[in-house]
């Protein structure tokens, strides 16, 4: 089964094409090592939250973007290997300094639970972070199997639903402090692929109109006021 690790972090706007440099760069040693698909998103519709947003979530800067990307693996087992290569490898060392702050990018691996659709050329995507009651992982999943059939028929390429496998603890941010998760809460980090802005724009219009997604009554399986979203535009996608 797939693997994937999930990343999101503040990067100076100024620093734009140094980041997308930097991971260009990058990206032939992850794909040596076994990684089959790497994706950097860079922010473009991401709103203020009640509770928290994926600003708070890396405490970005006014200055700063926050960027939303992952790394696909084949499984765990090839990731895991993947890392101490990666780690090991001197091309990462000479590639310099990092254009962010690493000391505020969260990250963690993640087990997929639902993926649909085939992909292809992404234009856009939109991103989630949530945090879900670990008794409430199979209501979950049968709510989005459901909101997934909805996405792709609304012209959504590709619905990724991830669940936590390993969360590492950040000084001075993480995952579970970016939605402020609770002792037996999982976090699931997902994406909606779109073949354009006006595709994702279209489709959450028709989502949105569509009776399967209307409220019938029944209590979502998590707390929706916590969970973290934005619309994203792809700048490395190989």
């Amino acid at each position: 089964m797939s693997y994937i690790d999930g990343f999101v972090l503040a990067v100076p706007v100024a620093n734009k094409q140094a980041y997308i440099d930097h991971a260009a760069a990058a990206l032939p040693i992850f794909k040596e090592c076994g990684a089959t698909r790497m994706v950097e998103t860079w922010a473009e519709d991401v709103p203020d939250g009640t509770v928290t947003d994926f600003r708070r979530a890396v405490q970005a800067k006014d200055d700063e973007a926050v960027v939303f990307s992952w790394i696909e693996y084949p499984d765990r087992a090839t990731r895991d290997i993947a890392m101490e290569r990666i780690m090991s490898d001197p091309r990462m060392e000479a590639l310099g300094e990092m254009p962010f702050d690493g000391a505020r990018m969260i990250f963690a691996g993640f087990d997929p639970i639902l993926i649909t659709g085939d992909g292809g050329a992404m234009g856009y995507a939109d991103g989630f972070v949530a945090p879900v009651p670990l008794g409430n992982k199979a209501a979950y999943l049968a709510w989005v199997e459901k909101a997934s059939i909805v996405f792709r028929e609304s012209g959504a390429t590709r619905v990724a639903e991830n669940w936590a496998d390993r969360l590492p603890p950040g000084k001075l941010t993480d995952f579970n402090r970016a939605v402020q998760a609770e002792d037996g809460e999982a976090i699931v980090f997902s994406f909606v692929e779109w073949p354009s802005k006006e595709a994702r724009q279209q489709g959450w219009a028709k989502v949105m109109a569509d009776d399967r997604m209307q409220p019938d009554g029944s209590e979502m399986p998590f707390d929706g006021k916590r969970m973290i979203y934005g619309g994203f535009l792809p700048v490395l996608d190989a």
